[in-house]
């Protein structure tokens, strides 16, 4: 039997790789089960050292989130799936405004 000196196949390492991905965002999930990640379940990928969570057919047209660990790319997708559903405060102020100087004009 040939010894590999303490290295993991290629092969091995990445399903190793993707399981652990998968249990912490597992972790993450369970810890917070009502929020956009556990109910939404983007897809998970690792480019450039970071990780990205998709919820979309691409990054240009999906919800991202995007950190250095698992737990920060689905904490910054919740923020930003949040974000898509929340109007801006800006808009928000400018309604109230709004109505405001339409109902003192009446």
């Amino acid at each position: 039997m040939k010894k590999n000196n303490g290295h993991i196949p290629r092969g091995r390492h990445i399903t190793d790789y993707a399981s652990a991905a998968m249990e912490q965002m597992e972790f993450y999930c369970a810890a917070r089960p009502g929020s956009p990640s556990a109910v939404r379940r983007p897809r998970l990928f690792f480019r450039s050292e970071l990780w990205i969570a998709l919820l979309g057919p691409s990054v240009e047209e999906g919800i991202v989130g995007i950190g250095p660990t698992v737990a920060a790319a689905l904490r910054a997708f919740d923020t930003q799936y949040l974000a898509g559903v929340r109007p801006p405060r800006e808009a928000i102020k400018s309604r109230r405004s709004f109505r405001s100087a339409s109902m003192s004009a009446a």
